[in-house]
């Protein structure tokens, strides 16, 4: 699938970010120098000078643009340009300042002479950089007035000496011959691979390889066309050329008004030829010659639109630019894009390519068409393989527009909106369910269009107005569709879950009891058994829910799972596992859900399975894996505009365990949580400020903070791992009281549970409230029975325990080798909280611990080792974001981080203070 990346600053140009360090390289070293950008439109003058501005961040920055409307004013582009240091204006000599202010008219008289303006602007520049580099960019030269443009080229050949450092965007050399011999660097397109990475950026969901590959083609590595033509369209849209996947931005509708000028004085043969060209998505030349026999368009005229230079006939149709393609397509009437869709869906072959041809017959249609809709909706299923969910849904939705009968279009209406809410595109689900009412609507029909419209609300974060029209929907149809009614009761039970204390109707337990009392399937399925086990669960509590539980969580991670288990249960399940401290079904079946989500191409279903996947890694003590997956949870945040709380970024920030940057941030979202009605969200940010605590040996804050977070104990996950945090904080405070309440919770679940995951916590966590022999034996249980499991981090946690234990019973020799193990295992898991922790006891007993050296200490995780050696090279968070593609902004979260293990303030410090392991080749 695509990469569900913001777009990052740049992708490619190694060798324009040579040219631009070289150049600041010249300037830091007092001289002064000059590049001059060049290149077409759109392919990414601008976005270089961004980055050039953005790598200056020792320097001074003066920016100007010229502006095609404001040419004919004298010295105003000069003016942009020296706005900022005006307040030098009286260090210049006379003749200079009076030239220079007549030419902002800043007082009367002559026309200034330019030579002495330009030479004025040299001293101001020059003064203006005495104590800092100066970096002046200027872009749009071709639209900068005349008289600007002459007095900076007059500075740019004259910065022999000052440490200014000069870049001017300019198009071709005839916009701007009097940049001519000034050290300059063509600006090309990007080459086929970071071509399709800048696509990827701007596109959700799968794409057919071939039309990736003709866009790729078309654009020439222009960066403009990549992104301006498919932004906010699906690779569904993309693939059958959806009427949506029309960008509207001024910029492309400039160019877009370009070609069409050349397009319209053509003869009509050419004009319909290349609208035919423009429609076919894939760009089949065997396709188009058929088409255009078919519209009886002879050679001569298929040769003269290729003669025009707008098209060209090879191995495949390539447009000169893909907005040609576009600029066509919306230019024609309606009527001429349904008869070219109709020639196309004549000579298109139903046995290799029936969807396609099935879904130019629809946009070839006047009106409702039952034959055509039937067909859309058969090869709904078909549509999927090349374009994803969101293809299968597009098909759907226009079989729905087309249908005649009434009820037959209800039908429709409801499927196309399923397709729509499983594709993650709940904007269009209201539309269609207000279509389907419209018709007659039957019992199950009204409550299938509650339920759709309880999800979309759900997926709107309105969790306590959805849970009653679920409840509703699931009533109406238990006597109609037994398994529909079952589903929308789980789904009911997972909004539930989600609002846990903070539901202000119904709740877990009130939609267990409606659970119960329902029918059972003749055939249930691994959902059926989950969701049996979970009303158990709420209605009798944890232990009787147990046997059923495991049973149901092993049928998911171990038996095959269809697409509509993976992306509406699996996340439930995988909830289930790890309150059952069931680390091997947990592990699989996170690992499992997240490929699918992937797989699917949906952003809105990868952001809970990398959710899930994060946490197994925080428990295995893999933090490197679980920032990455938090890197790319950002990423997909920022895709599908979520505002869902990141959960996998608030526990990576406790088990790192550096206060300054993770309280901040958790105190942000307790107030998002409790404002979004997000309940399970404010028992792990209460669970993960507990590991926090307890790390630091903060452990009244840890016990205040773990009793809210077990404060449900049936719910998923951290109520029950937050019971050991509410044991050891409560013995390391003193409230030995609540410590025992806690341990009788434990152990009541581990009991029930039976993993050595959960029998080893509770062996370890009641050793804290016992003495001699004992403790010794459960510590040494704990610590035998989490050897047997994945979870890296419990068991470094209980070794630090025991070695606690044993120097506080006097046996500082024995303390030693459980001691150093922890901090040895910390500090490789980045835990440093923990580490820190470890340390001071190893100290206690009289261990030499070497200080933690930059060197020793800062274990960086792969992801930030590679950001730190980028950064410590010069790189931008742009830049760096491109190489590893992320966003700017996960660069920036990352280098706060790593600032902080390597006790620095900024990136000048870095190459010195970076351990040599880390560092950039020389």
């Amino acid at each position: 699938m695509p990469n569900l990346k913001s777009r990052p600053g740049l992708v490619g140009r190694q060798r324009e970010s040579a040219q631009f360090s070289k150049l600041l390289a010249i300037a830091r070293a007092g001289r002064g120098g000059v590049l001059v950008l060049r290149g077409e439109a759109g392919i990414g003058k601008s976005a270089l000078l961004d980055d050039f501005c953005e790598r200056a961040t020792d320097f001074l920055v003066a920016r100007l643009a010229g502006v095609e409307s404001e040419m004919d004013l004298a010295y105003s582009g000069l003016h942009q340009l020296c706005i900022p240091f005006l307040g030098h204006l009286n260090r210049l000599p006379a003749p200079q300042q009076a030239a220079l202010e007549s030419a902002f008219g800043l007082r009367s008289g002559s026309a200034p002479d330019r030579f002495l303006v330009g030479l004025a602007v040299l001293t101001l520049l020059s003064e203006a950089a005495e104590k800092r580099p100066l970096a002046c960019c200027s872009d749009d030269v071709h639209w900068l007035d005349a008289a600007s443009a002459q007095a900076l080229e007059f500075v740019a050949r004259r910065l022999a000496t000052g440490p200014v450092a000069m870049v001017f965007a300019v198009r071709d050399p005839t916009d701007r011959p009097g940049l001519l011999g000034l050290p300059e660097l063509t600006i090309e397109g990007l080459d086929s691979a970071d071509a399709a990475v800048l696509l990827d950026t701007v596109v959700s969901g799968p794409m057919d390889p071939r039309v990736r590959d003709r866009i790729v083609a078309e654009s020439r590595g222009n960066p403009l066309a990549l992104v301006e033509l498919p932004r906010g369209c699906t690779g569904a849209e993309l693939t059958f050329w959806h009427d949506r996947s029309h960008s509207t931005t001024p910029r492309s509708q400039r160019l877009e008004r370009g070609f069409l000028r050349r397009v319209q004085p053509l003869p009509p043969q050419t004009q319909q030829l290349l609208l035919t060209a423009a429609t076919e998505p894939l760009g089949d030349v065997r396709l188009l010659l058929r088409a255009a026999e078919r519209l009886r368009i002879g050679a001569d005229a298929v040769m003269a639109t290729e003669a025009d230079g707008l098209i060209a006939l090879g191995d495949g149709v390539r447009f000169r630019h893909p907005l040609v393609r576009s600029a066509v397509y919306h230019a024609a009437s309606p009527g001429q894009r349904r008869k070219a869709h109709q020639v196309l869906a004549d000579v298109t072959d139903p046995e290799v390519d029936p969807d396609r041809r099935a879904w130019h017959r629809a946009c070839a249609a006047v009106g409702p068409d039952d034959a055509v809709a039937s067909d859309l909706e058969g090869l709904a299923g078909r549509a999927q393989l090349h374009g994803g969910l969101a293809a299968r849904a597009m098909f759907l939705e226009r079989s729905a527009a087309l249908t005649v009968d009434r009820a037959q279009r209800v039908r429709r209406c409801l499927n196309a909106a399923q397709a729509k809410v499983q594709a993650g595109q709940f904007e269009d689900v209201p539309s269609l369910l207000g279509a389907a009412e419209q018709g007659p609507l039957a019992e199950g029909e009204r409550a299938k269009v509650d339920l759709m419209r309880g999800k979309c609300l759900f997926a709107g974060s309105h969790g306590n107005t959805a849970l009653p029209l679920l409840m509703t929907a699931a009533r109406r149809l238990e006597p109609l569709d037994t398994r529909l009614a079952r589903d929308a009761y789980l789904e009911a039970l997972t909004i539930a879950l989600y609002l846990g204390r903070l539901a202000s109707g119904p709740g877990t337990r009130e939609v267990a009891e409606a659970i119960r009392g329902a029918q059972s399937p003749k055939a249930p399925y691994k959902r059926d058994a989950l969701l049996d086990a979970l009303a158990v669960r709420f209605t009798e509590g944890y232990p009787p829910a147990v046997a059923l539980s495991h049973r149901a969580v092993h049928a998911f991670a171990s038996e095959e799972l269809t697409l509509d288990e993976a992306l509406g249960f699996a996340s439930i399940a995988a909830a289930t596992a790890a309150s059952l401290w069931d680390d091997v079904d947990w592990d699989v079946l996170s690992c499992r859900y997240l490929q699918i989500a992937r797989d699917t191409g949906v952003p809105s279903a990868l952001h809970p399975a990398l959710v899930t996947r994060i946490l197994v890694h925080l428990f295995t003590g893999d933090l490197a894996a679980a920032a990455s997956l938090v890197d790319e949870m950002q990423s997909v945040s920022e895709v599908v505009k979520s505002t869902l709380a990141p959960y996998g970024e608030v526990g990576l920030l406790a088990m790192r365990g550096h206060p300054e940057l993770a309280e901040p941030p958790m105190r942000d979202w307790l107030d998002h949580l409790r404002t979004r009605g997000e309940g399970v969200g404010l028992s792990m940010a209460s669970w993960a400020r507990a590991v926090l605590c307890n790390g630091l040996g903060r452990y009244r804050e840890a016990l205040q903070a773990a009793r809210e977070a077990a404060e449900n104990p049936l719910e998923l996950g951290p109520p029950q791992w937050a019971l050991a945090e509410v044991v050891e904080a409560g013995v390391r405070s003193g409230e030995i009281s609540v410590a025992e309440v806690g341990l009788e919770r434990l152990s009541m679940m581990a009991c029930a549970s039976g993993t050595d995951w959960a029998l080893g916590v509770e062996a370890s966590r009641r050793a804290l409230l016992q003495e001699g022999a004992a403790a010794e034996n459960l510590y040494r249980e704990g610590i035998e029975r989490l050897t047997q499991t994945r979870m890296r981090v419990e068991l470094a946690r209980v070794r630090l325990l025991y070695g606690e234990w044993l120097r506080r019973e006097g046996r500082r020799g024995d303390a030693r080798s459980p001691l150093r193990t922890a901090h040895e295992a910390f500090g490789e898991m980045g835990m440093d909280a923990f580490a820190g922790r470890a340390r001071r006891e190893l100290l206690a007993t009289g261990e030499k611990v070497p200080k933690r050296t930059a060197e020793a200490s800062a274990k960086l995780t792969p992801q930030e080792a590679a950001i730190a050696r980028l950064a410590a090279q010069g790189l931008t968070n742009s830049q760096i974001g491109a190489a590893l593609f992320i966003s700017p902004k996960t660069v920036e979260w990352h280098l706060r981080n790593i600032f902080v293990r390597l006790g620095i303030t900024c990136r000048a410090e870095l190459r010195s203070s970076l351990p040599t392991v880390y560092r950039p080749a020389p």
